[in-house]
C-alpha cells in the first residue's frame, strides 16, 4: 500500500520534510535564545544602580560602548569645534532638533556632544553658542546611532550644517579629523566656562523667548536590550517557527493518508486506474 513512497514525487516530499523540520526547530531555538539573553540582560540591569547615578569616568575607560557602559557618565576635555544641528527630534512630544558640537580632545579625536534640544525648526531657530576655550564636559555616554534608531533621518539631502544621524560613520565625512564611535548627551545643558572650565549651570527654557534655552536630552537605553517590544517579538517568532515545524509534519501525514487511501481504494476496485494519483 505504501509503495508510492518510493516514487520520485515522494522522494522530493520526504527530502523537503527532512530539511524543513530541523530548520524550523533551529530558528525557533535561536529566537528563544535571543529572548532569554534579553531577559538575562534585563535582570542584570535591575540589580545594578541606574547608569546615570554612577560616578563619572574618563571617556577612554568606558569605550567601546556596550550594554554595560551605555548611559554611564563620561568626562572628556578639549575645545569645541564644528557645530551641527540634528533635525526631526522630539522631546516631550514637541518637535525640535538637537544641538551637536564636536569636542576636539587632547588625543586629536573629536567627541560628538549633544549640548541639548531646542524647539522649532533647525536653521530657523537661534542656537546658543558653544563655550569657548578649553572645557571639560560630563555627559551620559551613548552608542552611535543607526538607521533603526528612533528619530534618525537616513534619507539625506539635509542642508549644510545638519545631520540626520549621530554616528562616527556619518560625521567623519563632514569634518577633517577622526571621530569617536560614541557620543554624549549633557544633562546640564549650558556652561559658564573660561579656560579650563567645566560644563555646568543649566539654561532654562524661557516662555515667549524665540528658541528658548537648551533642554537636556535624556540618555536612551541601549538597543536590543531589556524587555522591550522587540524582545517579545523574539518570543512570538519562537512560537511561529515551532508552529511551522508542526504544520510541515501535519501536512506530510495528511498527504500520506490521502495517497494511502487512494491506493487502497484502487486495490479494492473502488476507483478506476485513470483516477489513480500519479507518482
Amino acid at each position: 500500500m505504501y509503495r508510492f513512497l518510493l516514487t520520485p514525487r515522494w522522494w522530493g516530499i520526504n527530502l523537503f520534510v527532512v530539511l524543513a523540520i530541523p530548520f524550523c526547530v533551529f530558528m525557533g531555538t535561536w529566537q528563544l535564545g535571543r529572548f532569554e539573553d534579553r531577559v538575562q540582560t534585563h535582570e542584570a540591569a535591575e540589580k545594578q544602580p541606574a547608569p546615570g547615578t554612577m560616578a563619572a569616568e574618563p571617556l577612554a575607560e568606558l569605550l567601546p560602548v556596550d550594554t554595560v557602559t551605555s548611559g554611564r557618565p563620561a568626562t572628556a576635555t578639549g575645545r569645541y569645534a564644528d557645530q551641527f544641528l540634528v533635525p526631526g527630534r522630539k522631546l516631550d512630544d514637541r518637535s525640535g532638533f538637537y544641538v551637536l558640537d564636536m569636542l576636539r580632545t587632547d588625543s586629536g579625536k573629536a567627541l560628538p556632544v549633544v549640548r541639548g534640544w531646542l524647539p522649532g525648526k533647525a536653521g530657523q531657530t537661534p542656537v546658543p553658542a558653544a563655550p569657548t576655550g578649553r572645557v571639560t564636559v560630563t555627559g551620559d555616554l551613548q552608542a552611535s546611532e543607526n538607521t533603526g534608531t528612533d528619530g534618525v533621518d537616513a534619507k539625506g539631502g539635509l542642508p549644510e550644517g545638519q545631520v540626520g544621524m549621530i554616528s562616527a560613520a556619518s560625521l567623519v565625512n563632514l569634518v577633517p579629523y577622526d571621530v569617536y564611535d560614541a557620543w554624549v548627551t549633557l544633562q546640564e545643558t549650558e556652561a559658564r566656562t573660561g579656560a579650563s572650565g567645566t560644563a555646568g549651570a543649566a539654561l532654562t527654557d524661557t516662555p515667549g523667548r524665540s528658541g528658548g534655552g537648551l533642554r537636556p536630552v535624556p540618555a536612551a537605553a541601549p538597543q536590543n536590550s531589556g524587555l522591550d517590544l522587540k524582545a517579545f517579538q523574539n518570543l512570538g517568532y519562537t512560537g511561529e517557527w515551532f508552529v511551522f515545524a508542526a504544520f510541515v509534519v501535519f501536512m506530510w501525514f495528511r498527504l500520506l493518508r490521502r495517497e494511502a487511501e487512494a491506493a487502497r481504494d484502487l486495490k479494492l476496485g473502488l476507483v478506476a486506474d485513470a483516477e489513480t494519483p500519479t507518482g
